[in-house]
């Protein structure tokens, strides 16, 4: 068993380069053997025009399965080598027409039957191995044109799947700083009382009543939001942040919820958050969590940055 072999269907288009290398081998070598100089990899091409007569080269990828630049390039080294010519499409001028000429047509004459006789070659090999065209066309549909969407969507909910929300642990104080001054600069800056929230968490969130939360993704750090007290029962949600590599995955929600849930069991009487019109993702989430924007911004705000001001409303919460 080869390597390839061995990974099973995640080398399924390697497996298939490689039998299609060994396929073209073949019918080189069968060419040859007649003293014919096509060449295997042209089949698709010069037996296409045979059949249907002059065409575009987009009209040539689209029969064929193959990219415009492929087709392209193909086409080009075959005018070059006289197999094919090519004329300025009547309806527009911009688009070649390729064409089989005499030198193509007398070497596709003599093929023929070298291609009859390697198709009846190939049902009998293939049907030995129990092989059939059902299959051949299973293995077509495989690819599909929403299969990347599918396995991208598949890599985020096995993502996700190894997503936990952990508690402040000393050990993570400087993922706590990371996150957030990453975030921050990237889209603002790192104001004062930021370095001071960030350069002393246990002091100045946990020490007063507050609590920090991490998203960890397996062991990686990916997220982190903090519940800090500013009087008694009144807390902010503040320092979320979302490392760029796992946003989209829900983690920012994920977050806000237990931040919520925290703030519930604590007691409080108000959860407020402040923010910039600038971050509009952002906004929808806390909207979306039951977050109610307020007239103003807050009059004693920490940051110079923050221009909305919104607060938590359980009813708008369930609603959402």
């Amino acid at each position: 068993m080869s390597y390839l072999s061995e990974m099973g269907l995640l080398s399924l288009g390697s497996q298939l380069k490689a039998i299609s290398d060994q396929l073209y081998a073949m019918a080189d070598e069968v060419y040859a053997r007649h003293g014919i100089e096509l060449q295997a990899r042209w089949f698709p091409i010069l037996k296409l025009l045979h059949d249907r007569g002059p065409m575009t080269v987009g009209e040539v990828a689209t029969a064929v399965g193959q990219t415009h630049s492929a087709i392209s390039q193909a086409a080009s080294r075959l005018v070059r080598e006289g197999w094919l010519s090519a004329s300025s499409d009547e309806e527009d001028r911009r688009t070649r027409r390729l064409s089989l000429t005499p030198k193509a047509i007398a070497a596709v004459r003599v093929a023929k039957p070298l291609w009859r006789a390697m198709r009846e070659g190939l049902e009998e090999r293939a049907q030995s191995l129990g092989v059939n065209e059902r299959l051949l066309e299973a293995l077509a549909r495989v690819p599909g044109s929403d299969l990347a969407d599918a396995i991208v969507e598949r890599a985020r909910d096995n993502r996700l799947q190894t997503l936990s929300i952990v508690p402040f642990r000393p050990e993570l104080r400087d993922e706590f700083f990371r996150l957030n001054a990453d975030w921050l600069q990237r889209y603002f800056q790192l104001e004062d009382y930021d370095v001071e929230v960030l350069s002393n968490p246990e002091g100045i969130i946990l020490a007063t009543g507050g609590e920090i939360y991490f998203a960890l993704l397996g062991e990686e750090v990916v997220g982190t939001c903090a519940l800090m007290q500013v009087s008694p029962g009144k807390y902010e949600l503040t320092k979320m942040a979302v490392d760029p590599s796992a946003q989209g995955l829900g983690i920012g929600r994920s977050l806000i919820e237990v931040a919520i849930e925290a703030y519930q069991r604590l007691g409080g009487h108000e959860l407020f958050l402040e923010t910039n019109t600038k971050l509009a993702t952002a906004i929808r989430l806390y909207e979306s969590s039951g977050f109610e924007h307020q007239p103003a911004v807050k009059a004693d705000s920490h940051y110079s940055r923050a221009n909305v001001y919104m607060i938590w409303r359980p009813a708008l919460a369930g609603a959402a």
